[in-house]
């Protein structure tokens, strides 16, 4: 073996982290969100067992919170990753020379997350049934508005993330993967708002999917319909979309003027 040509390839490699901030950012991101995480998921049972409580239905709170944020980050990706195919594909170009519109192509994506989101919640919700004895329709009929709102901030979220790949080529690719998970700690999905540090519970007031979890904990636990959670949530998430679709629209427009679109997927 030659140190020569392996120190080569190794260096080669390192110097890559030097011109691509994406990279350098995603050594510490995901390390950082899993620390936030589940550092808070141990400040609440560490709460809890400190006043000698035990976290109630805890087994049904965590495995329906699971189910419902695999529906939000299902929903991102089927737009994010099913845009990321047209352009490793080399194939955008082609559909906007076709009679095809921005409107339609986004419609079809929404299809195509909706299809992934049905699937993922069926295997989910069948899987924590027959390992966990663990049934997610005990919510009933709640879980529907539940599921609306993530779906519609997972399209938000897919969107952002598309326009940005659009305007920012290759570099911006990592989004697709790990934008929604940035907003996974300030959605309170595994412990309450009432678990996070001052600032970010005033970020969580304006993520839609803190009301969703903070509601389905609720229900869960007996307690009445969070009528007014999930009325916050849908008004959000309805600003958030439609700022979104106005970005999309003007980040698409630019990036056609200047001549971008023959080069996505280079």
């Amino acid at each position: 073996m030659s140190f020569r040509r392996i120190s080569a390839m190794f260096l080669r490699h390192i110097y890559l982290y030097r011109h691509s901030f994406t990279r350098l950012l995603e050594i510490v991101y995901w390390p950082l969100l899993d620390l936030l995480l589940w550092g808070f998921v141990s400040v609440y049972i560490t709460k809890l067992t400190s006043q000698g409580q035990t976290a109630p239905n805890f087994l049904a709170i965590f495995l329906g919170a699971l189910i419902l944020w695999d529906i939000l980050f299902r929903s991102q990706q089927g737009i994010s990753v099913s845009f990321l195919e047209e352009v490793w594909a080399r194939n955008f170009l082609n559909l906007f020379v076709s009679p095809l519109t921005i409107s339609e192509y986004l419609v079809s994506l929404m299809l195509v997350s909706l299809f992934k989101v049905a699937v993922v919640f069926l295997v989910s919700s069948l899987l924590a049934w027959l390992l966990y004895s663990f049934n997610l329709f005990i919510i009933g009929l709640h879980l529907l508005p539940f599921m609306i709102n993530l779906i519609i901030m997972g399209w938000s979220i897919g969107l952002l993330t598309t326009a940005f790949i659009l305007r920012f080529g290759q570099q911006a690719e990592v989004l697709a993967w790990g934008i929604a998970v940035l907003f996974q700690p300030v959605s309170a999905v595994f412990y309450p708002v009432s678990v996070l540090p001052h600032f970010l519970q005033v970020i969580a007031r304006y993520v839609p999917a803190s009301y969703v979890f903070e509601g389905m904990r609720a229900v869960i636990m007996g307690q009445s319909f969070p009528t007014g959670y999930l009325a916050r949530a849908m008004i959000l998430n309805l600003i958030y979309l439609v700022l979104v679709l106005l970005f999309f629209f003007r980040m698409f427009k630019a990036v056609r003027v200047k001549g971008l679109l023959v080069h996505m997927g280079e």
